[in-house]
């Protein structure tokens, strides 16, 4: 099969893609596509083009917890939202510590969304994520994961965590590390600063996350191996990137849209939604994590999608589980920050497609002949609502509800096969 994307607008010029199969062909001003006469011709003139997205950050909650959940769902939010692909965390039930989970998580993507999008589990490091005994990590590597996480856990253990970092380079794996001092985290529901104190409810300093992840970039100074930071949330924590760097230590970091767009003000009138691990911080750190995105200290983007059920958000902010679902909604947020001129297009393809690829050694598309044909076509102006009627996930965690946000994306190609 031959297919021609006609006239749409990449990193603002009109050009045309000619895919053959599963590959691209090559991509020229518009115009110039040298399509032959057979070619499916698709008229993108008004919309977006942009590769497949790489979400290296997921819980998609089955085996265990389909009542927020399931894969089939999760693929679904993800295939809506422009993603090619999605890494799945291991705090299932049973926890992803076994190649018989890993199996069932891929027979029920191939299952239920054959073509895409893929679905890349991520091994438990720790038998159970209790943090005790190594999980067995070859055998996982085997069954399909790609890498490996304590995330929701950190590893309070410095020598378990240097034995599963050794193992895990062995096995050509990169272990992403949940930092959270858990002694200073003890009970928090926000963060610990003027707002936790004007509401009158326990917080969690931004030093907790930042010492833990100091402790681990050390590590992989020692070792002379890669670490990657998960969910960074705090400006203190990216000086402590930014010196791990400086020194050569191959670190690699993340953080999240509502890190972005939101700051602990969102939780102001007890808002449930905006909960989350690790919780929103002040101001002045989502101002460092935009610069941060910018200039390339965080490498990546992922949503940290956490679906809930209704009934875990409601009632009080103690009682209330932490997470956002965000793989409906992680387009539109990040076009925000393109319409306010924070971003470019060339930075979303950079932090939600080159670099999550380059760093967990996934397929991603260059638009390079003979790249993969993962692409999406999105309407930059379309405005909608988030809501039950417009949220492909089980769940509608997302403090964004009911909020006017801009771009859909409104067909979707994972080689060369359109899924939507």
């Amino acid at each position: 099969m031959i297919l021609c994307i006609s006239g749409a607008r990449h990193q603002g010029s009109p050009v045309d893609l000619l895919v053959k199969g599963d590959k691209i062909v090559t991509m020229t001003p518009a115009g110039r596509c040298p399509a032959p006469d057979e070619a499916e011709v698709y008229d993108a003139a008004g919309l977006v083009l942009l590769p497949g997205f790489i979400d290296a950050h997921v819980h998609l909650r089955e085996p265990g917890f389909e009542y927020k959940e399931d894969i089939a769902s999760g693929l679904t939010a993800a295939a809506h939202g422009g993603f090619c692909a999605v890494m799945c965390m291991a705090n299932t039930r049973p926890v992803n510590d076994t190649a018989a989970v890993t199996r069932f998580m891929l027979d029920r993507a191939s299952g239920s969304h054959p073509s895409g999008p893929r679905l890349h589990p991520v091994a438990a490091a720790t038998v159970g994520l209790r943090g005790e005994e190594m999980a067995p990590l070859a055998e996982l590597k085997e069954a399909g994961c790609v890498a490996l996480s304590n995330d929701g856990r950190p590893v309070g253990n410095a020598e378990l965590l240097r034995r599963i970092m050794e193992y895990a380079a062995d096995l050509d794996m990169i272990f992403i590390d949940h930092c959270e001092d858990p002694c200073l985290a003890s009970g928090w529901i926000m963060n610990e600063g003027s707002v936790s104190g004007l509401l009158g409810l326990k917080g969690q300093p931004d030093v907790g996350e930042a010492a833990q992840a100091a402790r681990d970039i050390m590590l992989a100074e020692y070792l002379h191996l890669p670490v990657h930071i998960a969910h960074v949330s705090a400006g203190l924590t990216l000086d402590v990137i930014a010196w791990g760097k400086a020194r050569g230590v191959r670190v690699s970091a993340e953080t999240c849209p509502h890190y972005l767009m939101l700051d602990e003000n969102a939780l102001e009138g007890y808002n449930t939604l905006a909960k989350v691990s690790p919780p929103l911080r002040s101001p002045k750190d989502r101002e460092a994590l935009r610069r941060a995105v910018k200039d390339g200290l965080v490498d990546i983007l992922a949503t940290d999608h956490a679906p809930h059920a209704d009934h875990e958000k409601d009632g009080t902010l103690d009682e209330a589980m932490c997470g956002i679902t965000g793989l409906d909604t992680a387009l539109s947020l990040t076009w925000e920050l393109v319409r306010e001129n924070v971003l470019d297009e060339s930075d979303l393809t950079r932090l939600w497609c080159r670099r999550p690829g380059e760093i967990f050694k996934l397929p991603w598309n260059g638009f390079a002949p003979g790249d993969p044909a993962d692409f999406f076509l999105f309407d930059p102006e379309e405005i909608w609502i988030p809501g039950p009627e417009t949220l492909f996930s089980k769940s509608r965690n997302t403090p964004f509800l009911g909020q006017k946000l801009h771009g859909r994306v409104k067909a979707h190609w994972i080689g060369g096969r359109r899924i939507i």
